[in-house]
Order: structure tokens, then sequence, then C-alpha cells
């Protein structure tokens, strides 16, 4: 026995004696997914286990003050890992997303256009995706390999960390990543597919719909929500990633979260009463509830496609 399976065993056996909840934080090295693992850990209510892939993200997380016992080692793309590092848990909540990373040379070209021709409209920076890093494949495929992995490893409840506008096929982010051929983008599409697959599954879930998100302390601002992406009308749509977490956190607690889609921001920090208690969000909803009738076609795959 390893010294570090030795320390996951003793953490698995503490939980359970301790009567604390045992939740799995996927991409939990990023700048969401560290903080909802730092809320969980200090809330006292929950035993959270951190899913990091790189030591990057094991460096993330144990800034954020995790054991090597509470980390574990998985990759979205391999369901059989994850369902191992599921064992044991009764929640996941899911905060992985495709990332996409700007092409040099198009910042150079935007300056260029902006500075020195002054054009009016310069266009913007492109970006593209890592290898087998495309919204296709993390954001619907890894997506779904967590969900189909939770269902076989007991979980019961599903916390999915999302994202406003998936409804809206022209939304600019659709557009970030997209290659010739129209596939490699389309990151809200692919979210919609997964939320739509979490939502037909034998799993008490909550979806998540945050605004823009910032680093920003949380607790200052009023939190908004929503459901079918009517808070994109508004002129405020950001909300800070400590506040996403402490959303997390209720709705892991909460009954009233169960089952539930929604959109979320906040006001201006000039504009309203902060909210204190993140769980008021559920009864301000009302019972409403995002709407998945509408099922939109897929975007053209990247497994098609000639440049993947």
């Amino acid at each position: 026995m390893t010294a570090r399976l030795a320390w996951w065993l003793v953490a698995s056996w503490a939980s359970v004696a301790w009567g604390l909840q045992r939740v799995l934080v996927t991409g939990a090295g990023g700048r969401t997914g560290s903080l909802v693992f730092e809320e969980l850990k200090k809330s006292g209510d929950f035993d959270p286990i951190g899913l990091a892939r790189s030591s990057k993200a094991r460096k993330a997380l144990k800034r954020k003050g995790a054991s090597d016992s509470e980390i574990v080692s998985a990759d979205v793309s391999d369901k059989a890992s994850l369902v191992e590092a599921m064992k044991g848990c009764e929640a996941v909540v899911l905060c992985t997303s495709a990332v996409p990373r700007i092409k040099p040379w198009s910042i150079v070209k935007f300056i260029f256009k902006k500075s020195v021709l002054r054009k009016p409209d310069p266009g913007r920076p492109e970006f593209s995706f890592g290898k087998a890093g495309t919204p296709e494949e993390v954001d619907w495929l890894g997506a779904k390999n967590q969900i189909d992995a939770a269902v076989e490893a007991g979980v019961k409840k599903f916390v999915f960390v999302s994202s406003m506008g998936g409804t809206q096929p022209e939304n600019f982010l659709n557009t970030i990543g997209r290659r010739p051929d129209g596939s490699g983008g389309d990151i809200l599409l692919w979210k919609r597919k997964a939320e739509r697959y979490l939502v037909a599954q034998p799993l008490t879930y909550t979806i998540i719909h945050p605004g823009g998100l910032i680093d920003e302390p949380g607790w200052q601002r009023e939190l908004v929500v929503g459901v079918d992406d009517e808070l994109l009308s508004l002129q405020s749509r950001s909300i800070p990633r400590a506040d996403v977490a402490r959303v997390c956190r209720a709705a892991l607690a909460s009954h009233s979260a169960a089952n539930l889609s929604f959109d979320i921001a906040t006001k201006p920090k000039d504009e309203g009463t902060p909210t204190i208690r993140a769980a008021d969000v559920f009864a301000t909803l009302d019972g409403k509830s995002c709407d998945y009738s509408t099922v939109l076609d897929d975007p053209p795959s990247v497994f098609q496609s000639p440049d993947l």
C-alpha cells in the first residue's frame, strides 16, 4: 500500500466517522474550482476532495489548504478514473471547462489595425483550444463522462457550474476557437448539451449559470437570479467567483436547490443589499427553472475535422 493510498483511506474513514458529506470537486485547480474547494473545506460541513490533472493544479489546490489526502488525480476523458475518484462521494461539483488560448500574432494584428491604421472596427484577438481541449471534448464529452461516472459510483447530488448564454447560438463566446469548417468552438452549446444530458439522469442536480466571472471577494454584492438567459438583458451581468463558490456550497446543503437550473449574476457594488445567505436565491426563483424542451442542433464535430 502506498503512502498516498493510506492517507486517502484514513481520510475516507474520518469523513464517515465525523458525518461529513464527501464531495468531489472537478476542475479544482482552476480559479473557480479552487474557490469551491476552499469554501467547502472552511465550512466544516463537508469533506471536499479536489480532482487535479496536473502538477500545476495540485499546487493551486495546496495553496487553498488542501493536503495530499484531499487531492486525487483523474482525467475527464477517462471515465474509469473518474469512477474511482468518486467512490465514497455523496456529491460532485463540476467546475471543468475548456480554456481558450489567445493567438499572439492576432494581438499584433489587432493593435496594428487599431493604433496604426486607426480602423473603426479593428476586429478581435483570435483564440484556439489546446490538443484534446476543445469545448466538444471537455464541455460535452468530458462532462458526460463525469455524469456517467457519478451515476456508476452511486453519487447522489451533482452540481454543474456552467455558463449563461446556452440558448444563444449567436453568442460571441461560441465563436471563440471556431475553425474554418465550423468545428472547435461553440462552448455554450456544448455545455448546454451536457446540461440536458444531466437532467435526464437519475441524479439530484443543480445547474448554475454564472454571468461574467470576476476575481473579487464575495459577500459584497446582491445576488440576482433568473432563467433562460433573461439576465443577459441586464447592464450588470458579472459575478465574483467567490460568490459562485458560496452558491455551490448552499446548493449541496439545501433541499430547495434540488433539480433547479438557473442563471445568476450580481448587482453593482453600489446598488442593492449584499446577499448574506446564498441559499436565499433558491427561494427567489419561486419554482422557476431553465427550460430544456428546445433542443438545438449539434455544432460541427472536431472528430470530422481535418484540423484535429
